[in-house]
This record gives C-alpha cells, sequence and structure tokens, in this order.
C-alpha cells in the first residue's frame, strides 16, 4: 500500500498546481491560438494555453524528492535532464523553434541519464536466453580519441529518444496524452513491484512510474475534452522520465512497448509514411491515427478514450505474459493497429476521389 503512496501524492499537487500555473501562463501569453499557430495538426478553433508540462513536471519531481534518495547520481542527473526538456519545452511553446533543434536536446538529454548510469544490458529472448547488449563494445572515433561505446547505451539512447517522439505525437487530442501516460506508468509500475524494493533502481522505478500515474491523472482533470490547457511540448520532460523508468524497472521493455502499442504503431507507420513520400519526418501533417478516426466521425472523448482502452487491456495481459506470449501478442499489435492505419487511410483517400470527381 505504501507503494502507491506516490499516486496519490503526485495526483494531489499536480490537481492543485495545475490551475495556479494556468494563472502564470496566460500571463505570459502561452497560448496556442489557431490563427497565428500554422500547424496542420490543430483541431481545436479558440486559443487555448499551453506549457502543461510545468505542472505535471512539479507534481512528479516534488513526489520523487519526497520518496527518493537525492543521493543517487541517477536521480539527480534524471530530474536534471528532465528540468532542461522542461525548460526548452516551455519556450517552444512560446516560440515555437525548430523541430531539428528540440530533436538535438533530446539527445542530449538522453545522453545525460544514459552517463548517470541508465542502460540496457540485456533483454530477454522471447525463445530461451539472455542477449547482454552490454557485451557488445563499438569503437568510435572522436577527433583522434579512441572511444568504445557499448550497445547497451545506445540501444538506451535510442529508446528514450523514441519514447519522447512518439508520446508527443500523441497529444493530438484533448485527454489522449495524460491517459496513455497515465496507464503506461501504473502497468510498468505494477511490473516494479516484482522485484525487492531495497535495490536501488526498482524503488526509483516504482516512485516515478506511480508518480507520472498519479500527476498524469491530476493533469487530465483539465486536458480532457473540452480542454483547459494542452500538454505542449515541455510534457517532453515527463515522456523522458516514463522512458527511463521503464528501462529501471528490471528493463522489461517489451511490457512498455506493449502497453505504448498504438502510439508506438502510428508512429513507426508515420515516419515510414513522410520518409516513403519524399518528406522530412519532422514534417508535421494531419495523418495521424486520431486525426484519421477523426476524420471517419469519432469525437475527441471518443479518440482519448479509445487510446485508453486499447492501453489498459494491452498492459494489463502484458503482465501475464511470458517474453514469448508478449512476442506474439506485440506481433498481433502491430498487425492490427498497422492494418486499420492503412486501412483508413485507403478509405479517406477513396472518399477524397469521389468527392473530386
Amino acid at each position: 500500500m505504501i507503494a502507491f503512496l506516490p499516486f496519490i501524492v503526485a495526483f494531489i499537487l499536480t490537481a492543485i498546481v495545475t490551475p495556479i500555473s494556468l494563472i502564470f501562463i496566460k500571463r505570459f501569453g502561452i497560448f496556442d491560438d489557431p490563427k497565428t499557430h500554422k500547424h496542420p495538426a490543430i483541431i481545436h478553433k479558440i486559443p487555448i494555453p499551453r506549457g502543461g508540462g510545468i505542472p505535471l513536471f512539479i507534481g512528479i519531481v516534488v513526489t520523487g524528492i519526497l520518496f527518493l534518495p537525492l543521493t543517487s547520481k541517477i536521480v539527480i542527473a534524471l530530474f536534471f535532464a528532465s528540468l532542461i526538456s522542461l525548460a526548452v519545452g516551455v519556450i517552444d511553446d512560446k516560440f515555437d523553434i525548430s523541430p531539428y533543434l528540440r530533436f538535438f536536446i533530446n539527445i542530449i538529454v538522453s545522453l545525460i541519464v544514459v552517463g548517470a548510469g541508465v542502460g540496457i544490458p540485456f533483454i530477454t529472448n522471447p525463445f530461451g536466453g539472455i542477449l547482454y547488449l552490454n557485451a557488445i563494445r563499438i569503437p568510435f572515433d572522436f577527433f583522434g580519441l579512441q572511444i568504445l561505446i557499448s550497445f547497451s547505451d545506445i540501444v538506451a539512447i535510442v529508446w528514450i529518444v523514441w519514447v519522447m517522439n512518439m508520446l508527443n505525437w500523441s497529444k493530438g487530442v484533448d485527454g489522449q496524452m495524460p491517459g496513455i501516460v497515465g496507464i503506461s506508468a501504473f502497468v510498468i509500475g505494477m511490473l516494479s513491484l516484482r522485484f525487492p524494493l531495497v535495490d536501488q533502481n526498482s524503488l526509483i522505478s516504482t516512485v516515478l512510474s506511480f508518480a507520472i500515474a498519479g500527476s498524469s491523472l491530476g493533469f487530465l482533470l483539465f486536458n480532457f475534452y473540452p480542454a483547459k490547457i494542452f500538454p505542449g511540448y515541455g510534457a517532453t520532460s515527463v515522456y523522458l522520465l516514463l522512458a527511463v523508468v521503464s528501462i529501471l524497472s528490471g528493463a522489461k521493455l517489451a511490457t512498455a512497448i506493449l502497453v505504448m502499442g498504438v502510439p508506438m504503431v502510428d508512429g513507426i507507420f508515420t515516419i515510414l509514411r513522410r520518409i516513403l513520400s519524399g518528406r522530412s519526418p519532422f514534417k508535421h501533417d494531419k495523418k495521424h491515427l486520431h486525426h484519421l478516426l477523426l476524420n471517419i466521425g469519432f469525437s475527441q472523448r471518443s479518440v482519448a478514450l479509445f487510446y485508453w482502452f486499447i492501453s489498459g487491456i494491452v498492459g494489463t495481459i502484458s503482465l501475464l505474459l511470458s517474453s514469448k506470449g508478449k512476442l506474439f501478442a506485440l506481433i498481433m499489435v502491430v498487425v492490427l493497429v498497422g492494418g486499420a492505419i492503412l486501412f483508413l487511410h485507403f478509405i479517406l483517400s477513396h472518399n477524397n476521389d469521389k468527392k473530386s470527381i
């Protein structure tokens, strides 16, 4: 029961801090105004405050300070990297900086936490045995200086950067992101409870997972349709934390991949679609899965509930599956979600062709 205290504390903190943050966000003019913010994915009609990453960050980090040892190098590095993500995100919420600069910052903050000792030393082979990633060393020439980089660190950096960007694409509908993040964090927290809390990594993962879940739920009170505040790019500070706790929870990435399966498959299809059409993967558009669902008649609330439902069901099942079972479940998620995306694209493009005749 004590393990769930971070959830309660983070929920209360975020629910209190969000309306207070709104006062300052409005005072500094941090709005998403569809008249001035020319983003192709915008679906709202009136100016909505951005900067939701601020109360989310406060709720999680204050909870972490209360329950975690601040002598931990990982905790300090994680909070510092998250603060950098928040600062850059709030600047972007106000001024819309380059997506390439944001991506570069994503890499920098992932390097900070990996440098503090966060890595993926192994992954479980679903067909038996363990694959030790830290046994592979890759030589790297840095201005004449020969450096050996562990493959486990490279995988961790790629995973963290991917989660930060993939979840950022999953906030296009009111309530969508905090629901996905909250459910994912709760599932990872439950997974962490399988390991003794005397282990520092398990303690960090458990506390922060439930803190992220509680904070997301507290923020959802103000972000569900019709939203009073948007997460903004500052919420990448939370995605960074979620990516790291999924690593610290015993390197059970298969569970994290499954519970975030829908936005993950959508993200992969988005990148492939943009590249195959000769466009930059950073080029925004209005063709994510949530946009397709809106185009066939779903309401914003229905889209958010759809994402929550799938994440909740798959996340719960993943806690009961073996490594081999998770592999087959992941294949099913890819096939079903990917198939749905391709089918919706076909139907909508066919309807558009009919209208143009």
